[in-house]
């Protein structure tokens, strides 16, 4: 019978602040850019860039640049095989809400779909593109339950979205508040927070790269939170906490906490994809860890 080793507990190396700035959600690293992409706070969020550059912490805030100051409430963004942002655009009362393309390099923005069966978006909240380029994301409620959106068309699903078909199909349903969202390195896995009632994280094995089956309870999480969540390349499953980004190994159990309080969201970065860059609402933190994320 053969046996499968548990990788050992991540252990942090290093952890500084890289600046104070306003940066909220939806952090995606360039490696060809050595630069973090992330959206800012409400009302008026934006999307901006931080160029590292080398250097010593924390940085300069002049390594800021905005690229797209009105950004239709855009939460948690992702990166696509050509180098653009798939941004979630909340949406307002005014405008809908919607999965769109952002160009950094021309400014240009393409929508990529803001209905399901002619049915209008909640508040689209966190996005990850899949090898095969299928697009994935959570659309919970939050924008009616915060205000700035209307009253729901659609129940809180968790969406696929196929760019060569142009379909989008409902893969989960039943959570209450689906948050973020990530792969296993393998991408036979889906996790899901779901800050609802209880706050936990559920797993779905994919099945036909398309469909999700065999819901289970991951691991139960802290008030408000999970928000953030990633998977490194061990197929740890990391999520933010109230008190930082918490790890947890392939079953379930809690073996380590990076302790940024106030953590919102994170990405893995860097040249060895070991430097884990969090964002907590007035600032971003770099934590180097003994552990990488998956190939970007």
């Amino acid at each position: 019978m053969s046996s499968v080793t548990a990788p050992a507990p991540v252990r942090v190396l290093q952890l500084a602040r890289v600046l104070e700035t306003d940066a909220h959600e939806g952090p995606v690293y360039v490696p060809g850019e050595d630069a973090l992409y992330f959206t800012t706070q409400r009302p008026d969020v934006a999307i901006k860039r931080l160029a590292f550059k080398g250097g010593p912490l924390p940085l300069e805030p002049g390594r800021i640049t905005t690229v797209r100051a009105a950004a239709n409430m855009a939460n948690g963004m992702a990166l696509d095989g050509e180098g653009r942002l798939v941004v979630c655009e909340q949406g307002t009362l005014w405008r809908p809400a919607a999965i769109t393309r952002v160009d950094p390099a021309r400014g240009s923005v393409e929508t990529i779909v803001d209905e399901w069966l002619g049915l209008r978006l909640n508040s689209p909240n966190d996005v990850v593109v899949k090898r095969d380029g299928t697009i994935w994301f959570t659309d919970p409620r939050y924008g009616y339950v915060q205000g700035f959106r209307p009253a729901p068309q659609v129940d809180d699903h968790v969406y696929r979205y196929d760019p060569r078909s142009r379909a989008l199909s409902v893969v989960a349903d039943g959570l209450d508040k689906p948050n973020g969202l990530a792969f296993s390195p393998g991408e036979d896995v889906l996790y899901v927070g779901d800050n609802g009632e209880p706050h936990q994280i559920v797993a779905f094995d994919v099945l036909d790269d398309r469909r999700l089956a065999r819901r289970r309870v991951f691991a139960r999480s802290t008030p408000e939170h999970p928000d953030g969540l990633k998977v490194d390349a061990a197929g740890r499953v990391y999520a933010s906490a109230a008190d930082g980004v918490r790890i947890f190994d392939a079953g379930g159990g809690h073996v380590g906490t990076i302790e940024v309080p106030g953590a919102v969201n994170f990405t893995f970065g860097g040249r060895e994809r070991n430097v884990l860059l969090i964002t907590a609402d007035d600032a971003i933190w770099a934590a180097v860890l003994d552990a990488a994320g998956p190939p970007a």
